[in-house]
């Protein structure tokens, strides 16, 4: 049997709270079991993507980057998965990745920076946000201190588990 090609949406996300909406409705469609790789530059809007994931699942919060600790678990505040919100830039690869013994199949797993740890998945979700980038910017800066400009976020989605599911 051939594997089905992988979906693709594309969202065009105004502002923050547009991209906190987003997560909400992508937390709304995630389970247990399920793997998001969030992949963008600083300051993209990853993190505030991923606390809408975090209040569509229901966990407990606040959902923040988890630069320092590489990972960090939000629990579920009903009968939910909880998130696992991995910080993979400082992983070298998919093995690292497996030395956090993150609960892949009871946790909703979000990895900003996963590109590239798919490799073991059989299901997967990738979401690219890309903004736009002026002349003068050599720096990166976050969202939140910089003017507001829109992103796009292309979604693929692919493996069996999103055959059909999709947002």
């Amino acid at each position: 049997m051939t594997a089905a090609a992988p979906r693709v949406t594309t969202h065009q996300v105004p502002d923050p709270d547009a991209m906190h909406e987003l997560g909400l409705r992508l937390g709304r469609v995630l389970r247990a079991g399920d793997l998001l790789i969030l992949t963008g530059p600083l300051g993209a809007g990853k993190t505030t993507l991923t606390r809408g994931i975090g209040e569509g699942l229901g966990v407990r919060g606040p959902v923040q980057s988890p630069t320092f600790v590489l990972a960090r678990t939000h629990p579920s505040l009903g009968d939910g998965a909880p998130l696992v919100h991995v910080d993979a830039y400082r992983l070298a690869d998919a093995g690292e990745l497996d030395d956090l013994d993150l609960d892949f199949e009871g946790s909703v797993v979000v990895a900003e920076w996963g590109a590239g740890l798919i490799d073991t998945r059989d299901s997967w979700v990738e979401a690219v946000i890309e903004r736009p980038r002026g002349v003068d910017d050599e720096e990166e800066t976050d969202w939140s201190e910089a003017p507001v400009e829109a992103r796009t976020v292309t979604i693929t989605w692919t493996g069996p588990r999103w055959a059909e599911e999709t947002l």
